[in-house]
């Protein structure tokens, strides 16, 4: 898994691209500091943002709850703010 521990500081924004459906659980950091997020939960009942967000908090080294959805609640590019 990839350590994102570096962004865990309070106020910060988090941007991200999501897939949903993927074969497994990952977090992919690109070359050009894009953080991709693969989640096998579908995109349905917020099931796969709620993946999203634990996988964050668990590559974060941070609690689950101490992370908010402030944009993207229906698109595949969300922004996470850490409280």
């Amino acid at each position: 898994m990839t350590d994102l521990t570096h962004l865990a500081r309070g106020g910060a924004r988090i941007a991200l691209r999501v897939t949903p459906r993927a074969r497994r659980n990952a977090i992919q950091l690109d070359a050009d500091g894009t953080i991709r997020v693969h989640v096998t939960a579908p995109p349905e009942d917020g099931k796969a943002n709620a993946a999203v967000a634990a996988l964050l908090a668990k590559a974060m080294g941070v609690a689950r709850t101490r992370l908010v959805l402030v944009r993207g609640a229906t698109s595949r590019d969300k922004v996470f703010r850490l409280d």
